[in-house]
């Protein structure tokens, strides 16, 4: 496992710096049946390169013949992106299903320099699927955008 060295300064922690932030809201939905979606969080380098997964939010608990796996193919976009090839779990980046609700994620640290194209695709069973893309550059840019159904803001920020 790697560790990430923490600063003690002033009394207070300090964590290495991000690349910037991502702020997802998942929004409460009036629906007879409501599951926690599966979201797929990537970047995609503007200029074309290799998407890199920043988190996959799964039933990671679920076991046995159905394992919560078998369903994150209903990310699409991001599964034919490179999802179908990583094994799961995937050190910092796989975790649970989330409920509605606001949730921020940092970017790695060692994400170079430059302009990208942030994506997050939520799939919900007995739901929908939607795709939210968000053109931002790192380090110094914001940029936002909202979903229509089952995802709500996606900010980026610095």
């Amino acid at each position: 496992m790697r560790s990430i060295p923490l600063l003690l300064l002033g009394g207070a922690i300090a964590a290495p710096a991000s690349a910037g932030t991502v702020t997802i809201t998942i929004p409460r939905l009036n629906v007879a049946e409501y599951h926690k979606p599966y979201v797929a969080v990537w970047v995609e380098p503007v200029g074309g390169g290799a998407p890199r997964t920043i988190a996959v939010w799964y039933d990671v608990k679920m076991v046995g013949n159905e394992p919560g796996t078998k369903w994150l193919s209903d990310l699409r976009t991001w599964w034919r992106k490179g999802g179908r090839s990583m094994a799961m779990p995937a050190n910092g980046v796989s975790g649970p299903t989330r409920a509605p609700g606001r949730y921020t994620i940092p970017l790695p640290n060692n994400l170079r320099p430059g302009n990208y194209v942030l994506n997050v695709e939520a799939a919900r069973e007995t739901g929908g699927r939607e795709l939210v893309s968000v053109p931002i550059t790192v380090p110094s840019g914001s940029g936002n955008a909202t979903g229509r159904t089952e995802l709500g803001a996606v900010t980026f920020s610095r």
